[in-house]
């Protein structure tokens, strides 16, 4: 791991299901994440994914790439482009700092009407120990 490194990319197809089941696991019964029609009353076109399931896939977008040794220590992300039902969210990174074993690592998420997500992760890798 060293700065300038980017992770491969990650494509997430953002379906009803994956939206709705991402509210649900988060605890948030907001209408606009699972009800079409009360979304439309409220000016969005359609349901749209909550912040805690893109925190979510941000972390696994990390942890996949850095492996079962990699702990998040933060995560700090800001939402922008709505991820709508039928669209797909494409995950990019860039490592952009590491001391030692913890590295700092630019992340965005973009869909096709812009970018969801952009953020930076702070990530320790242990290192293996042998068996």
């Amino acid at each position: 791991m060293r700065a300038g490194d980017a992770l491969p990319p990650l494509e997430i197809p953002i379906t009803r299901t994956l939206i709705v089941a991402g509210a649900l696991a988060s605890r948030d019964y907001q209408d606009v994440h699972h009800d079409a029609e009360l979304a439309h009353q409220k000016g969005s076109p359609d349901i749209f994914m909550n912040i805690l399931t893109t925190n979510g896939l941000v972390g696994r977008y990390i942890t996949d790439h850095f492996g079962p040794a990699a702990v998040l220590r933060r995560v700090a992300i800001r939402l922008g482009a709505p991820n709508y039902p039928g669209d797909t969210m494409v995950l990019t990174g860039r490592v952009e700092e590491v001391d030692a074993d913890t590295a700092t690592v630019r992340v965005v998420g973009a869909n096709g009407i812009g970018k969801h997500v952009t953020g930076t992760v702070t990530v320790t890798v242990a290192p293996e120990t042998p068996a």
